[in-house]
């Protein structure tokens, strides 16, 4: 996503602050407000840090594998759920969706018999 502030994110330098949640601002993260030159420096707000920081190559990419490594770990949960669940025919593909009800009717069918 471009927006204005497109320029001022590929200035900044790629380390984040020190200290985000302190409010501590380094000697160069401060911005000049509208533009000017003579402009007071304020310390940015504690979104706009987050913004930047979000907008960085490595956190993209770590955040990216993050992101991959749960989706896979949350295939392998459903594949081995899959396994476990008796379905006609077998080798029926069947959605997450249905695998969850599946496996909600099946435990249902199982505590019924225990009680019985």
């Amino acid at each position: 996503m471009l927006n204005s502030d497109h320029a001022e994110l590929a200035a900044l330098p790629s380390r984040p602050d020190p200290d985000p949640a302190l409010g501590a601002v380094s000697g160069g993260s401060g911005v000049s407000r509208g533009g000017e030159e003579g402009a007071r420096k304020e310390p940015l707000s504690r979104e706009e840090r987050r913004r930047r920081r979000r907008a960085t190559a490595k956190y993209r990419t770590a955040h990216a594998t993050r992101e991959r490594i749960r989706v896979e770990a949350f295939n392998v949960a459903f594949a081995e759920l899959r396994r476990l669940l008796p379905t006609l025919p077998p080798d029926k593909k069947l959605s997450k969706i249905e695998i969850l009800r599946l496996a909600i009717c099946y435990i249902s069918y199982l505590n019924h018999v225990l009680d019985v």
